[in-house]
């Protein structure tokens, strides 16, 4: 089991984290399931097959010490990390008058803020190692404007960040890939939406860019319901 490759996963609690962190033990991986809802990770981890396959740990990715010792607790239990599924975060009401400033912040500290500080905790590691796979949770809208939507402004930034960090590490084999996907049917939604992907669609493609071969970076899977023209 030592030479099961690890991938560390935010906002595992639910949704495409979830969706994920079952994929990949499915695939062969251990993971970390990392959220700021303790119980239901270790729900999770125990129907991922307990702390020998998925160890749950709390974690505010907004909070520097969270992810430093997330990366830390990672390692310690598992002796590796080969890749982490910076996947934290929530949208907003569209309009430029709608949601409180508060909400506002916290999306913008979470979406933004929190996907730097989890390149920023995993990178040493990668960067020690000279090996390693970064995969950002951006959005299709993350790739067009939106009216009114500040939510949009931040998956934009996650896609510089993947860019940035691309060019950052381009004379590495450290990959980096974006997860653009379009509507997808999660907790993200206070009512369903009609013909949205589910969560595992999108793991799926998460997956696709992990089981690529040590020479191909899948930079940027952008993945949409077929209904979805924009």
């Amino acid at each position: 089991m030592a030479d099961e490759p690890v991938l560390v996963i935010t906002g595992a609690s639910s949704g495409i984290g979830a969706a994920t962190a079952s994929r990949a033990v499915e695939f062969g991986m251990r993971v970390v399931l990392a959220a700021r809802s303790d119980a239901r990770l270790s729900e999770l981890a125990s129907e991922l097959g307990g702390r020998e396959r998925a160890l749950p740990i709390e974690c505010d990715v907004t909070r520097w010490e969270d992810q430093q010792a997330l990366v830390e607790r990672a390692l310690d239990h598992f002796d590796r990390m080969d890749a982490f599924f910076a996947n934290a975060g929530f949208g907003a009401q569209r309009g430029f008058l709608n949601e409180s400033v508060e909400h506002w912040k916290a999306m913008i500290d979470t979406n933004v803020y929190g996907c730097a500080l989890s390149i920023r905790a995993a990178l040493g590691h990668f960067v020690d190692r000279n090996a390693g796979h970064v995969i950002l949770t951006s959005s299709v809208a993350g790739r067009r404007t939106l009216p009114g939507s500040l939510y949009s402004a931040t998956k934009w930034a996650v896609t510089a960040m993947g860019q940035a960090l691309r060019a950052e590490v381009a004379e590495t084999p450290i990959k980096v890939t974006l997860i653009e996907p379009g509507m997808v049917d999660t907790p993200f939604f206070d009512d369903q939406p009609e013909g949205a992907l589910e969560a595992d669609d999108v793991a799926r493609a998460v997956m696709f860019a992990l089981a690529q071969p040590p020479h191909v970076d899948v930079n940027e899977i952008l993945v949409r319901p077929v209904n979805q023209s924009g």
